[in-house]
């Protein structure tokens, strides 16, 4: 209900907002008559049905912009990225980093992985994991990226319920194990 309400009050101050531009732009261009902006103003002046209403119409939009103002700090502050679940029994909300680190998790258990960095994007049918990872280069690249790949599916969706679409995986780089031993003299 709070948000339909902001959404009405977005628009009519979009509208008030606008108006306003646009009279400035044409006055500023002098595309407005000097007479129209003269009567205007001395309109303003002598009618007090006129002041009413420009006080009245000034204050709203004052307050709208007070209004936009409290829910930029408010949400912006308080309102992570999640995922909105809704059960029989009420809501789940369950953040977008807690699916970064169920794919962490369920990446990380696979051998010959050194290093992981995860994204999370999503979509109308889930839940799209891009991971980065590091490896060893001593496990075959295409086995290893299907397993991670089946296991943070499975792993995802068992955990959090959130079907998850796609999992891509980018090996960036392997790391180069020293096959050299030192020698001590």
């Amino acid at each position: 209900m709070i948000r339909m309400l902001d959404k009405l009050l977005l628009f009519i101050y979009s509208l008030a907002v606008g108006t306003i531009a646009v009279l400035a732009f044409c006055a500023g261009f002098k595309w407005l008559p000097k007479e129209w902006l003269s009567d205007g103003v001395d309109e303003l002046f002598r009618n007090e049905a006129i002041q009413a209403t420009v006080i009245i119409v000034s204050a709203i939009v004052f307050l709208i912009s007070l209004r936009f103002f409290y829910v930029s700090l408010k949400r912006g502050a308080a309102s992570a990225m999640s995922i909105d679940q809704r059960t029989e029994f009420g809501d789940i909300r369950i953040s977008i980093e807690t699916v970064e680190n169920l794919v962490l998790k369920a990446a990380g258990r696979q051998r010959g992985v050194k290093d992981l960095r995860v994204r999370i994007r999503l979509t109308d049918a889930g839940v799209d994991v891009t991971i980065r990872a590091i490896v060893d280069g001593e496990s075959s690249i295409p086995t290893m990226t299907e397993e991670i790949q089946r296991s943070v599916k499975t792993h995802v969706e068992e955990i959090t319920g959130i079907p998850v679409a796609d999992v891509s995986v980018f090996v960036a780089n392997i790391i180069q194990s020293s096959s050299v031993k030192p020698r001590v003299e």
